[in-house]
């Protein structure tokens, strides 16, 4: 084994021959299982549709074209900026973006308080925030839905200590679905920014604390630049499902609320769908997400410079 002197880093050889076969298992399921999946999504969106399902192997850009611009019903009106799927859009967008924020309010205090608590009890704060994640994902969010309908136990509940006086309307609405977003996906925040608060030096908010520095400047000046790599990565990690989720749309949302992951999935649901319709949306919110994530990056490498 070599020690390398210029960045404190020990770097073995002894595997250094072996390293591409030792590799070769990861290259190969992310190549079959991601990257295959993705370059066939991105063939299909430039294909033709087939009447009763399924593509033409005949190149055309009219699923783009679909997307972005109407043309009337028989296709030969006047191009026209077409608003519906760019709003569907744009709700999946802010309603990803409120889901984000509130697992940040809610999950941020959350992971600090975990983090702060003793060995002995931490990992059982864990276990509350995570076991309940371990059943699947369509049976909690029927669940949810159960749990805040007309005549569900929380209404019921309110009702009961007088806080409302009739049933909150929940079920199909925005906010609703809100609430199955920020149910499905507040773990993803709270265990990254745990592991950043449990990495941090808490003698920098003593030393603030000694320079009269009150708790909230220090939560602002030190806790949270420290923490930051935690919390975008837990605003990525809720904001990239969130955005392509179709459970919580379909069973808690009504027509007034469909996502883009809803329209996605109609598209390849029965001989009715349009499957370059389906995969051009893909490739869309794919390309949203990796700019999303551009901007992750470079926050990251900015806040290692710094």
């Amino acid at each position: 084994m070599a020690a390398n002197i210029g960045t404190g880093r020990a770097v073995s050889s002894t595997f250094a021959p072996l390293r591409i076969w030792l590799l070769l298992p990861g290259w190969l399921s992310i190549g079959f299982f991601l990257l295959i999946p993705v370059l066939l999504m991105l063939v299909y969106s430039f294909l033709t549709k087939e009447f009763r399902g399924g593509v033409i192997w005949e190149p055309t850009l009219a699923a783009y074209d679909q997307f972005f611009f109407d043309r009337g019903l028989f296709g030969d009106d006047p191009r026209r900026i077409e608003w519906k799927y760019i709003s569907i859009f744009w709700r999946s967008i802010w309603q990803a973006g409120g889901a984000t924020l509130l697992c940040l309010i809610i999950g941020f205090p959350t992971a600090f308080f975990i983090a702060t608590r003793p060995d002995r009890t931490k990992v059982i704060w864990l276990l509350l925030v995570t076991v309940p994640y371990w059943v699947n994902l369509l049976i909690r969010t029927v669940s949810m839905k159960f749990l805040i309908r007309d005549n569900g136990p929380m209404n019921d509940f309110l009702q009961y200590i007088g806080l409302i006086n009739e049933p909150l309307q929940l079920i199909n609405t925005n906010i609703a679905v809100q609430i199955g977003l920020f149910y499905s996906y507040l773990p993803f925040m709270v265990l990254p920014i745990f592991a950043a608060v449990e990495r941090y030096n808490f003698t920098l908010s003593e030393a603030a604390s000694d320079l009269y520095a009150d708790k909230w400047t220090i939560l602002r000046r030190i806790v949270i630049p420290v923490v930051s790599p935690g919390i975008f990565a837990g605003c990525i990690l809720v904001f990239v499902p969130s955005l392509g989720a179709f459970l919580a749309p379909d069973l808690l949302g009504g027509a007034k609320s469909f996502m883009i992951g809803s329209l996605i999935e109609e598209q390849f649901k029965g001989n009715i769908g349009n499957w370059p319709f389906g995969a051009a949306s893909s490739m869309i919110l794919l390309s949203l997400v990796l700019v999303a994530l551009f901007f992750y990056a470079r926050a990251q490498s900015q806040g290692e410079r710094a």
